[in-house]
């Protein structure tokens, strides 16, 4: 198996061989060149220690050297350099106490996640002949080819059978670090694989020590799920007790019922099948995983025993902002998702002006995703009036369509008059300035025809 490689981290490799070190390509970028990806970083492993790496090459940044890596520099591109290493006991369900250099190569692989990542890579050995190999130290011949694949741990089988399995005890790898836990659903979602009976029984005993992991890397983990192929998947970090400990609402969720014509799922259900019908953009899939976060807070049974959810999209607002701020989700992430679920169950009216205003509102670079939106909602409810709804919603595009097309102001900068063109007219700047421009624009919404400097300022007078 011949994996291509950047010039760059070719010309790594060989001058650390060349020096009398191993080194290998490792982990994500060898699991998804396997998988005929484009891998988005290479990282190195080496036998060479740090001050050997750095005395190497001309630019080196010590970006964790204390831990092993040395990040080299190559046409204004870093590569990380980690020599290989045993950790020590975890004590914070995180960080190893300590870290021990090693000149074994195995004993570095054996300590990875799973085995899907715990593969490693030279293309040097494509040429080695078995001699070669048998004087590669600790490295037997049956745990690396003559393709120079060192696969110690059955990556490539697993990889086969679409399955993400952990190297050794799984007991073990979650409780050095609880985060493997999310990665391994994240895994799992992205490339479409189950996870391994006994790694999925770990995950069930130890899912409580996510409470030891930061906000901040649960949120990384919980994007990258959710723009994955399959952001469903999160149903399984349901049923392995994770959410109950980073996003405790959503449980609720999957418990409520909805005894309603329009729905043919739980709450949770619907917003997982949900997920798939947007795209996989981070705000539109946050969207629809906090969409109808607070129906199960507003759920009220009818006198015809039909389950209702009245104002479950302003409480969502106000919920989505609390669970997003909890997981430390920036600010424009935040707002535009709390105002996509405010409005994502308003009915909006075919009548342009009424439209204008109601883009306006929203937000004219929000009003597209916002059609998403509903349309993904309608997309996971029941058939009850199908037809009626995506009629509905196809006509609302077609005046949307009108609207852009023929060029409507939408916003105060697209208004056909300045500040600058009302002080002209007299007018000193100031509060009343600003209150004239905001009521040429709502003259604006409701008569677009009327954009133009001469109609406006006619008005003004």
């Amino acid at each position: 198996m011949r994996i291509q490689m950047p010039e760059d981290v070719k010309y790594i490799l060989e001058k650390l061989n060349n020096a009398g070190y191993e080194a290998y390509a490792v982990g994500g970028c060898v699991r998804d060149s396997i998988l005929g990806r484009i891998p988005d970083d290479w990282d190195i492993t080496t036998s060479a220690k740090p001050e050997e790496t750095k005395a190497l090459f001309p630019k080196t940044i010590d970006t964790g050297i204390q831990h092993g890596t040395v990040t080299v520099m190559r046409n204004h591109v870093g590569y990380e350099v980690t020599t290989y290493r045993i950790d020590g006991e975890y004590e914070d369900s995180r960080h190893p106490k300590e870290v021990i250099f090693t000149s074994d190569l195995l004993e570095d692989l054996k300590r990875r996640d799973f085995t899907i990542n715990a593969m490693a890579y030279n293309h040097l050995e494509d040429s080695c002949s078995e001699n070669d190999m048998e004087s590669k130290g600790d490295i037997s011949n049956e745990n690396i080819s003559k393709s120079g694949l060192v696969d110690a741990f059955g990556g490539i089988e697993d990889i086969e059978n679409k399955v993400i399995r952990c190297v050794g005890n799984p007991i073990h790898r979650f409780e050095e670090d609880a985060l493997r836990m999310m990665r391994a659903v994240r895994f799992s979602a992205q490339l479409g694989y189950t996870i391994e009976e006994e790694t999925k029984k770990a995950i069930r005993v130890l899912a409580g020590n996510l409470a030891n992991i930061s906000a901040e890397r649960i949120q990384v983990e919980l994007v990258k799920l959710l723009v994955s192929k399959h952001p469903d998947y999160l149903r399984t970090a349901y049923e392995t007790g994770m959410t109950k400990i980073f996003f405790p609402e959503f449980d609720r969720m999957m418990e409520t019922k909805q005894n309603n014509p329009h729905h043919k799922y739980s709450v949770g259900e619907h917003t997982l099948h949900s997920l798939k019908y947007v795209s996989n953009d981070k705000v539109l899939r946050l969207s629809m995983l906090l969409h109808d976060i607070a129906k199960p807070e507003t759920i009220k049974v009818g006198e015809d025993g039909v389950d209702h959810f009245y104002g479950h999209p302003d409480l969502g607002e106000e919920m989505a902002r609390r669970i997003l701020r909890r997981l430390r989700f920036d600010n424009d992430t935040v707002g535009k998702v709390c105002k996509l679920v405010k409005y994502h169950d308003q009915k909006l009216s075919l009548k342009p002006e009424k439209l204008r205003k109601a883009i306006v509102k929203i937000g004219p670079e929000l009003f597209p995703l916002l059609l998403e939106v509903k349309e993904a909602d309608m997309m996971a409810q029941s058939d009850y009036k199908r037809d009626e709804k995506e009629q509905e919603l196809a006509a609302i595009r077609m005046v949307y369509g009108k609207i852009l097309e023929a060029g409507d102001c939408l916003s105060l900068k697209d208004l056909a008059v300045s500040g600058k063109d009302l002080i002209e007219q007299g007018m000193r700047p100031g509060k009343e300035l600003g209150e004239a421009l905001q009521k040429l624009f709502e003259y604006v919404l409701e008569n677009p025809e009327k954009n133009n400097k001469e109609d406006l300022l006619n008005l003004l007078k």
